[in-house]
Order: structure tokens, then C-alpha cells, then sequence
């Protein structure tokens, strides 16, 4: 059971003799914002959002010129079931919304010490992909996928819960879990064992890199990751990802939700420790409650002072194991490359040098991994015609003194591109019609993410449920967290989901019904859609 302050009390009297709606900005219109505004206008408050891009999606928007459209960050769509759950709770579906493919092959994945798999959800030739490899491993890719399944089933009424206080961490239900967890363990200790060879074990481990960690630190709850890809699929959003932030705004404005985009706000106002409101160079917006999707360390250092937080100050803040970063070229090509996959993973052949020099050593690899969407594959819309985009992305060190990328980024963007040769894209330069860069440097000064950390705050069980900053926010009154940087943590699918535990706090602190938002971990057929 979840206990309210004596605070929480009085703003749900309070709310309850309001004659008009209660109110909520949100910084942010990234997924976790949008997903948020949807959920409290379907539950009867006013929303406002605020965005300091000219455009939706904050690292899930697109870029568009000279004819072509790229996905600004994720690329990978997974575990559509999540956003299902929120447009049948708003009353709309979601694959009418938004056409969706799903990918066969999700993806290739190419081994520079040799070898190379078509990761397909066919499990009979997944087996015999792997085999080509292993046969010993391929005989255990179903147990695999079967103690998955069952590890997914039990934790996620954990990934749909708020963990508040030191109550929930320590609670029977998540107490029974360890030995499914196994939370001593890295996830390439985990897929130990299932898989002898190191390259199997990393096609069904690199999915850490979607919470910019390494499967060598890793905790092992996240082998979930691969069986998601596996059994609800790898979808393509027609127009990208991108398409999916676009088409949440326009259906939370046919919900009367109201957008400020190209506004940077700039402080958050308080009444005490109440945040009452925003300000951006163009005025204030005040509200009942404030609801913030902007990168949490660089919201909090910048927007918030210091001496209002207990638990999240500068300094703590700085202390914290943060993600890697990402390398970022989105190119548009004359003609086409389809000989190459939709998606393309290659792991350097010494993939465990690779991470220490980004997570260690804080130094530029000499042969990085790197991973390729060669979209115009599945989706002619993205360019024009006799033309493709090509989204090219390393992962490296987050900001840090021993790089520096004034200085490094023509080197790594030629870097880069010789890279590719080795997944068969060559000639590429002079093909290029559309260039655009995005460094660590960048991410942090242009996009407003603290060190450029791409992924947020790092997933150690040091650093999640509890321990992470908290949906309904610790240090701070009327204010709550949706995205990465809060509970469950990074990647879409849980960033939707932190958007729904987030709501549930916030509209029953406001005294509005949050029943329908349904109770976590119950079936998705059981959830009912409100009407009216």
C-alpha cells in the first residue's frame, strides 16, 4: 500500500473543491512527456507542454531536410504492448494511429572476430542460425526464451509499480524474486548459462547497450531485453520513430492538451518547495503540478536551486554513475544499399576492450562497434526517390577531459566511415547528399542532456527502483518525473510505462480517479477503457 503524506491529503481536499480542472505543466514533449499528457487529459486534468525544440519527441523527434527524414535517437521499436495499453486506455489504437512493420530479420548482427547472425523471431531458424555458430548453444535457445518469459511475468508488476520508500524495495513480492533476478550476477554471467560461445552470448546480451551499459556490468535481470525483441518483435514505424512522437501530439491536442514548442524554460518557479509553474522567455506557466521529461541531472542543475533539494543535490548528482554517450551520422545517400539489413549491429573483434575504453578508460577506440538502420529498406518515405538514409551510431565515453571533441570529430567521422566497409557499404562519401554530426559535445550543449549521456543515469541495481529518482519526485512538492531518468528507466518501452505510474500518483494526489489506469502487473485484456 502506498501512504500519502499529510501534503498529499491536503491537495486532494483541495483539488476536490476546485471548480475548474486541475492543471499540469510538463517540460519535456519527449515519449515520457507525451505519453503523460495523454493519460492526464484522458483523466480530466488541463495539460500544458512545454518544449525547448521546435518540434515534438525531444531525442525521439526527427531530423528533416533536403528531402530526407531520420530518427534523431532510438531507432529500435520494441515492445509495442506498452503503448497499446496507454491509446486503449485514451480509447484509440495504436497501429491505426500509427502503421507499424515488424521487421524479419530484426536485425544482423556481425562479429569482427568472425561470423555473423540474422536475428530472426522464427524460432526453428534462429536455432539454425545460431548453430552455424554454436550448435552446442542452439539446443538452449528455447529454455532461454522459456525462463524468460517466466522472468519477464514475475517482474513486471515491479517494472509498473512506484517505488517510493525503503518499504518497497524490501517487500515480500520483490524479496521472492531473487533467485530469478540473481542480481550478484552481470548479464553475461546470466546468459552463461545458456550460451558457451562468447559471440552468442553477446547477440542476446548487446541489448544492454539500449541502457548505454556493458553486458560485462550489466545486471542480469535485463536478459529480458532480447527476449522482448523475440517475442513481441522489432517494429518499424512508418516515418521512423520519429512518427510515433508526432502522431501522440496530434492526438493529445484532438484531447485538448496544448503544446509551447521553441520555448527553453528557464527556471521553475516555487512557492516554498510547491512548484507553481514554469518561466520561458516568453512568460510563465503556472499549474497545479509539474511534471518533468527534461533530462533529469540537467533539469535539476540548471532549473532547480540547489538549496531546494535534499537527496538530489549538485554534488550528488556529480557522484553518480552515469551512461555512455553516442557518436551520431545521419547521412543521405544517392541510390540505395539493399543488400543491407534494416538494422545492423557489428561488435568489434575485441568487444571487451571496446567498452572498457568507453566505460574505463574514457578514451576513443581503435576499432569501435558501431550499428547501422539502413531504413530506406523497409520504408521508401524516409528519402527521395533513388535515394536512402543511412543512421550511423558508435557508442562512446560520455563527456569527459580526455576527449576532446573539437578536436577528434573529423578524425572519428572518417574513422566511422571506414568502419562501414566492413558490413559492405563502400563508395559512400562521394554518394553523401545530406550530412548531420551529433558528438557527446553536442548532445550535451545542443540537446541539453547532462554529459551527454544519451541513456540517462546508469541501470545499477544501485541506481534503480528505490534508488532511482522517484516518479512522485523526493525532493520536491507538486513535482513528478517521466522518462529515463526516473523509475523503471531508460529505453521506450519503459519510459511509456514511467509516463502511466507517473499519471497514476499524480491524478490521485490531484483527487481524480486513477483506477482505470489499471493496477500493476494485471493483464492488458483486463484494463478497461474509460468513456466519455
Amino acid at each position: 500500500m502506498i501512504s500519502l503524506s499529510p501534503t498529499h491529503h491536503a491537495i486532494t481536499s483541495i483539488r476536490s473543491k476546485h471548480a475548474r480542472p486541475a492543471k499540469a505543466v510538463v517540460i519535456g514533449a519527449g515519449p515520457g512527456g507525451l505519453a503523460a499528457a495523454l493519460l492526464l487529459a484522458r483523466g480530466g486534468m488541463q495539460v500544458h507542454v512545454v518544449e525547448r525544440l521546435p518540434r515534438v519527441g525531444g531525442r525521439c523527434s526527427s531530423i528533416e531536410a533536403d528531402g530526407f527524414r531520420f530518427d534523431l535517437g532510438p531507432t529500435f521499436f520494441l515492445y509495442p504492448r506498452v503503448l497499446e495499453r496507454i491509446f486503449s486506455l485514451i480509447g484509440r489504437d495504436l497501429h491505426t494511429e500509427i502503421p507499424m512493420v515488424r521487421l524479419d530479420p530484426q536485425y544482423r548482427i556481425a562479429f569482427g572476430s568472425g561470423g555473423q547472425l540474422d536475428c530472426t523471431p522464427n524460432v526453428a531458424r534462429l536455432e539454425a542460425e545460431v548453430a552455424k555458430i554454436s550448435p552446442t548453444d542452439a539446443a538452449n535457445v528455447r529454455r532461454f526464451l522459456s525462463e524468460n518469459r517466466v522472468k519477464l511475468e514475475k517482474f513486471r508488476p515491479t517494472l509498473e509499480s512506484p517505488f517510493l520508500g525503503w518499504r518497497d524495495l524490501l517487500s515480500w513480492d520483490l524479496i521472492k524474486l531473487l533467485p530469478i533476478l540473481r542480481p550478484w550476477q552481470s548479464l553475461d554471467k546470466e546468459l552463461g548459462r545458456y550460451f558457451t560461445d562468447e559471440r552468442i552470448r553477446l547477440a542476446f546480451s548487446f541489448q544492454s547497450k539500449y541502457l548505454g551499459m556493458s553486458p560485462f556490468n550489466c545486471p542480469s535481470l535485463f536478459s529480458i531485453l532480447s527476449f522482448l525483441e523475440y517475442e513481441f518483435g522489432v517494429w518499424h514505424p512508418i516515418g521512423g520513430c520519429g512518427a510515433v512522437s508526432e502522431a501522440m501530439a496530434r492526438v493529445a491536442r484532438e484531447m485538448g492538451v496544448t503544446f509551447s514548442l521553441g520555448e527553453e524554460v528557464q527556471e521553475v518557479l516555487f512557492d516554498g518547495r510547491r512548484a507553481v509553474g514554469v518561466k520561458t522567455p516568453e512568460g510563465e506557466y503556472r499549474g497545479d503540478s509539474l511534471v518533468i521529461n527534461a533530462d533529469f541531472a540537467h533539469a535539476m542543475t540548471k532549473l532547480v536551486p540547489n538549496h531546494l533539494r535534499r537527496r538530489w543535490t549538485d554534488a550528488k548528482i556529480e557522484k553518480k554513475k552515469f551512461s555512455c554517450s553516442t557518436f551520431m551520422m545521419y547521412l543521405g545517400l544517392e541510390g540505395k544499399q539493399d543488400d543491407v539489413p534494416h538494422h545492423t549491429i557489428h561488435c568489434a573483434a575485441d568487444y571487451a576492450t571496446n567498452l572498457a575504453d568507453i566505460e574505463q578508460r574514457h578514451i576513443l577506440s581503435e576499432d569501435p562497434s558501431f550499428y547501422v538502420q539502413n531504413a530506406s529498406v523497409t520504408d521508401d518515405t524516409l528519402a527521395p526517390k533513388g535515394c536512402s538514409t543511412l543512421y550511423a551510431l558508435a557508442p562512446v565515453t560520455h563527456q569527459h577531459p580526455n576527449v576532446d571533441w573539437a578536436k577528434e570529430k573529423p578524425a572519428f567521422r572518417a574513422k566511422l566511415l571506414s568502419q562501414l566497409k566492413k558490413i559492405g557499404i563502400t563508395d559512400i562519401e562521394k554518394r553523401i547528399r545530406y550530412e548531420k554530426v551529433v558528438t557527446p559535445a553536442d548532445w550535451e550543449h545542443s540537446y541539453s542532456v547532462y554529459r551527454g549521456a544519451t541513456f540517462n543515469l546508469a541501470h545499477t541495481w544501485q541506481q534503480m527502483l528505490h534508488f532511482r529518482p522517484r516518479n512522485r519526485f523526493e525532493d520536491l512538492d507538486g513535482v513528478y518525473l517521466v522518462g529515463g531518468g526516473t523509475h523503471p528507466g531508460s529505453g521506450l518501452p519503459v519510459i511509456y510505462e514511467s509516463a502511466r505510474i507517473t499519471s497514476r500518483l499524480l491524478l490521485g494526489d490531484m483527487g481524480h480517479d486513477a483506477d482505470w489506469l489499471g493496477k500493476p502487473g494485471a493483464k492488458e485484456e483486463a484494463v478497461a477503457v474509460p468513456v466519455g
